[in-house]
């Protein structure tokens, strides 16, 4: 009997075998032990305290536990980069740069009262109209958030200084790697100005400011009104704002609400001193600074132990930095007892506190933000506003290419989606409503088009306005702003979308500027005409392309009335897909996932079909052709430090056809035409747009983060989902990801993939695949999270015809479970799956391999 031990690697340099050096809670013990016999069966091993089931991969980390030192190399061999923090004690930012005080006086209007540490650039009198919305002395309370956009030339400038220093010590490295000598003057100047160490990490980390660019400075700001007899008009009406560069910055609500009461009572410079020093005291050292890999993995799971290694490291980091303090000092470098270090109990967030007037506040900060993500906006919220009047009396919409995709009665969310991806002009009317209200719903609705993937949507968002600044507001193109004065909705030449939110109903303008006939429609009805005379007559005809597009567009042929009702671009099953989840109350990371998983797909689709019309796509950047006479399973590209360049070839020195596909994958070529045609009018709509454009920059910013360039990962997954493919076609996408998937990034990448590949793929997907594993069948899948299936379709190959690809998917697999994100991967993978891992295991160890 052989027994299998899973350790989580990065805390125990032991084997497998060893058994760990520091203390748990008992009730919180995760030692599973998983035998297998033999004749295959799988059984626990009975366990003295709190014995888990063979699918838990919940653990709580022990705040008291002493944490062993952090693993000097990974189990590929590869040594991994310095554990960062996202926000270093010893950082010259501020968590908080300014906090501003305004009040509304009866002779004056809207008057800024304090500006602290420094007066703020730009229109005072505008900010405080900002701070102080319309009808607020009607509420004793009110929320309202806006972006400005500061002057960072002299940060600018310090940007691109370190992107200089950042080229010349790539150059470096680069020779350094090819053997070259370095020239005069540049050995030892790999240590920067800060004096960190040159690695890639500083690449990766200057990619992130180049892809998101001059964070804007978010402003969260608290309206109260008092009321007081001794005044004019009866009341007092104060607001507070603070001004950060962090998207979270709805982590200070609870600061404001208490400063605001401490300033009406003294209301001082000095009260404004005391919350700007606690806010900026605020100790986030401990967090540590993820990769883009790790934070996709982390944002897609629910297991509140992901990545819990790195914290334990961070931990333990500064517990050394203590003990060297400690002999310096016996109360530490300010004279204070050092403060109890703990684990987060769940690390999508990091707790700390902030002390205000000596009551600790506690504070989460998101360790893993998305692109686009402000505040604490809820999207099941905004679609149930707009989905329940919907679904009791849908009213139609007047139909429109680029908003009305599957026809008058497209789902209101999908026409608010579609109209911020093609860049139109919406408009949040909140009458009556408190003006935090339409700020929230111009957030999730920048969120909800993001999908955590696309930006330039808050960027030109006005989470709350004005009458008076309306001249400001029709200069911008593509906006996306709430108001709450009902004048807007009899300017229909100011909007093309109209979100009603006390009514739950949307209005598309009668004045909005009607789709243009593009080239690139032109060219994809012509070329599938051609082709479908070409196969003697198909159902993808002139007129079938037309009434699949949804829409009669002059000289494109007519519509056809019997496919009106037909869901081609698939949103009606989308959405049901998405009420479905809110009905079950899957919460709101579940929505989330399945938004971001529709923006992804939406991607794909547009450079399927630019590849399709024009040759080629700006959104996709296409595997290296490698040198003949190398194969990805060749000996040579199983090496892990070369792993990431290797090439990809047959025998013949071509690339394997298997291998060698990129994109989208669907079930047939007629499922392809149908499914772009349907969606031709939104993507022609996006692709002038400044998401689209931002889309081109970030892709190629990915591409250089990516170890494993020369495969669509991605792609190879779906077809393994999508297809059903024999074991002659799934034998080299398992090899492939056997033999190239080593080191920890790489696996990273692969975890990654898997976790984006969602169930809203190509239609009639998920039914086959697997190629010899097909005996497993659909129903087994086991979540990990998210609705998703994790590795079980990586898993298949453990059932696959040929020998040397089941043993090739259980190495994968070991490698997997020994990672630190890779291990909930695992966990999740069914009890069947496990048993062959373990059944092939025993069979190589006993030399019966080919059996």
């Amino acid at each position: 009997m052989t027994s299998v031990l899973p350790l989580r690697p990065g805390v125990n340099g032991a084997g497998a075998g060893a058994s760990s050096n520091h203390t748990r809670d008992p009730s919180n013990a995760r030692s599973e032990s998983i035998s297998s016999n033999r004749d295959g069966s799988l059984h626990e091993s009975p366990q003295k305290n709190g014995a888990k089931s063979l699918n838990s991969h919940s653990r709580t980390p022990s705040t008291q536990s002493s944490i062993p030192p952090p693993q000097k190399t990974s189990r590929s061999g590869r040594r991994p980069a310095p554990l960062k923090s996202q926000y270093p004690a010893n950082s010259a930012e501020n968590h908080v740069e300014y906090i501003l005080v305004a009040s509304f006086d009866v002779d004056r209007g809207s008057i800024m009262e304090h500006q602290y540490p420094g007066p703020i650039s730009g229109d005072e009198h505008m900010l405080a109209e900002l701070m102080l919305p319309d009808q607020t002395h009607m509420r004793s309370q009110d929320w309202t958030i806006f972006f400005l956009h500061k002057d960072t030339a002299a940060e600018d400038e310090a940007r691109e200084e370190r992107r200089e220093r950042r080229r010349q010590r790539r150059k470096r490295r680069e020779a350094r790697n090819k053997g070259l000598p370095e020239t005069s003057g540049e050995v030892g100047e790999d240590i920067d100005v800060e004096g960190s160490v040159d690695s890639e990490e500083d690449d990766d980390d200057e990619d992130e400011e180049e892809i998101d660019g001059p964070p804007l400075i978010y402003v969260l700001n608290l309206v109260n009104t008092k009321l007081d007899t001794k005044v004019k008009r009866g009341s007092v009406v104060k607001s507070m704002a603070i001004c950060t560069r962090h998207s979270f910055l709805h982590i200070y609500k609870p600061l404001l609400l208490l400063a605001l009461e401490t300033y009406f009572q003294t209301p001082t410079q000095e009260t404004l001193a005391s919350l700007f020093d606690a806010v900026n005291s605020m100790d986030l050292s401990l967090m540590p600074k993820l990769s883009y890999f790790e934070r996709s993995i982390l944002q897609s799971s629910d297991a509140k132990d992901m990545f819990v290694e790195k914290f334990e490291q961070m931990v333990q980091r500064r517990r050394a930095e203590d003990v060297v303090r400690q002999q310096l000092s016996p109360l530490g470098s300010d004279g204070k007892p050092s403060k109890r270090l703990t684990i987060p109990r769940d690390t999508h967030e990091f707790e700390s506190k902030v002390q205000y007037n000596g009551v600790p506040v506690p504070i989460k900060v998101p360790t893993a933000i998305a692109p686009e993500t402000v505040g604490d906006f809820s999207l099941i919220k905004l679609i149930t506003t707009f989905a329940s009047g919907h679904s009791r009396s849908p009213e139609p919409f007047p139909t429109h290419p680029h908003l009305t995709t599957s026809g008058p009665l497209t789902h209101p969310i999908i026409v608010l989606l579609n109209a911020l991806l093609t860049q139109k002009r919406v408009i949040f009317l909140g009458h009556n409503r408190p003006s935090g209200e339409v700020a929230e719903a111009v957030l999730a609705a920048c969120s909800l088009a993001s999908g955590g993937i696309l930006r330039g949507f808050t960027r030109h968002a006005f989470p709350y306005t004005d009458l008076t600044k309306i001249d400001d507001l029709l200069k911008v193109p593509g906006f996306v702003a709430g108001v709450t004065n009902p004048a807007f909705a009899h300017k229909p030449e100011w909007w093309d979308l109209l979100c009603d939110l006390p009514a739950g109903k949307m209005k598309i303008s009668p004045k909005i500027e009607p789709a243009p006939i593009t080239e690139g429609i032109q060219f994809f009805q012509q070329q599938q005409a051609g082709l479908g005379n070409g196969r003697g007559g198909s159902d993808m005809s002139t007129s079938g392309i037309s009434g699949v597009m949804g829409m009669s567009v002059p000289g494109l042929g007519s519509h056809s009335n019997a496919n009106s009702n037909a869901d081609y671009a698939g949103d009606a099953n989308f959405m049901e897909s998405v009420m479905h989840s809110i009905n079950s109350r899957y919460g709101e990371a579940a929505i989330r996932s399945k938004f971001r998983a529709y923006v992804a797909k939406f991607t794909r689709l547009a450079a399927a079909f630019e590849e399709s019309v024009f040759g080629a796509s700006a959104i996709y950047i296409g595997v290296r052709n490698p040198p003949a006479g190398e194969s990805t399973t060749s000996p040579s590209a199983t090496s892990p430090s070369t792993s990431s360049n290797s090439p990809i070839a047959g025998p013949n020195g071509l690339l394997d056809p298997q291998l060698a596909g990129h994109g989208y994958v669907w079930p047939s070529e007629e499922a392809r035409v149908r499914e772009l045609a349907a969606n031709i009018h939104r993507i022609e709509g996006w692709r002038n747009t400044r998401s689209y454009y931002a889309f081109i920059s970030d892709h190629a910013m990915i591409y250089t983060r990516r170890p494993i360039k020369d495969l669509d990962l991605l792609h190879l997954h779906d077809r393994l989902r999508s297809l059903k493919l024999g074991a002659d076609a799934t034998a080299p996408i398992y090899l492939a990801l056997a033999n190239r998937v080593r080191t920890y990034d790489e696996i990273c990448q692969l975890l990654a993939t898997v976790a984006e590949s969602s169930d809203i793929g190509a239609s009639g997907g998920g039914s086959g695949g697997g190629g010899g594993g097909g005996g497993a069948g659909g129903g087994a899948v086991t979540n990990y999270g998210g609705g998703k299936a994790g590795l079980f379709w990586i898993g298949l190959g453990l059932f696959h015809q040929r020998a040397d690809v089941r043993e090739g998917v259980v190495e994968l697999l070991e490698r997997i479970r020994e990672h630190e994100a890779g291990r909930h991967f695992w966990a999740g993978l069914g009890r069947f799956a496990k048993l062959a891992f373990f059944r092939i295991k025993r069979d190589r160890e006993s030399g019966d391999v080919g059996r």
